[in-house]
């Protein structure tokens, strides 16, 4: 299995750079969920030793009807799917309000101040040129980028559905959601490092 990128540094400038976010995230989905079927039939042992990040190198086919190891199965889910999926959340989410924040250092800020003034400068007269009343201002970059954070998000959703379809008809998972599965290995990875309050009987 090629391995995920790792987690970028986040700034904004990060965000604006479209090309390289989009990367990453490509990148990210498709070293373990584009090839979910290929990682999991790495993960067919004849013995239940768990999970060995170096198995998923090999990729040998292997038959669907081979079980795999639920231990296995588990401890690819939290040490490799679950991280990569939430590389990901952590992306979309500090750019989403990357997004809805004030843009000062936009390099286009001042093309866009002298556009909206010429349009209330213009003199529109309809009658004359039926075209006058148009303007189409260029879109600003935070408005760029909030609509391909809509863009992947959606995509994300997609991507998350199928690879957990994939996961559930391999290792005989119970009927759990990827959402309540995600939740709960969050919520464990914060009692782990010690974040979590425990509720008090």
């Amino acid at each position: 299995m090629s391995q995920p990128p790792g987690q970028p540094r986040l700034s904004p400038q990060f965000c604006f750079s479209f090309g390289t976010l989009r990367d990453f995230l490509r990148l990210s989905r498709s070293s373990i969920d584009d090839s979910i079927t290929q990682n999991l039939n790495a993960l067919v042992t004849p013995a239940r030793t768990g999970f060995d990040p170096s198995s998923t190198s090999k990729r040998a086919p292997r038959s669907f009807a081979e079980p795999i190891d639920p231990e296995a199965c588990q401890s690819f889910k939290e040490k490799v799917l679950f991280p990569s999926w939430k590389a990901r959340a952590e992306v979309l989410s500090y750019c989403g309000i990357v997004a809805t924040s004030p843009d000062p250092d936009d390099p286009e800020a001042t093309i866009l101040e002298l556009e909206k003034q010429r349009d209330r400068e213009r003199i529109v007269d309809e009658r004359l040129d039926p075209y006058s009343g148009r303007f189409f201002p260029r879109e600003a970059r935070t408005q760029s980028l909030a609509l391909l954070m809509r863009q992947e998000r959606a995509v994300e959703n997609i991507v998350r559905s199928r690879t957990w379809d994939v996961i559930q008809g391999r290792c005989g998972t119970s009927s759990q959601s990827w959402q309540d599965a995600m939740s709960n290995w969050e919520a464990s990875q914060k009692l782990s490092r010690g974040d979590g309050n425990p509720t008090s009987s």
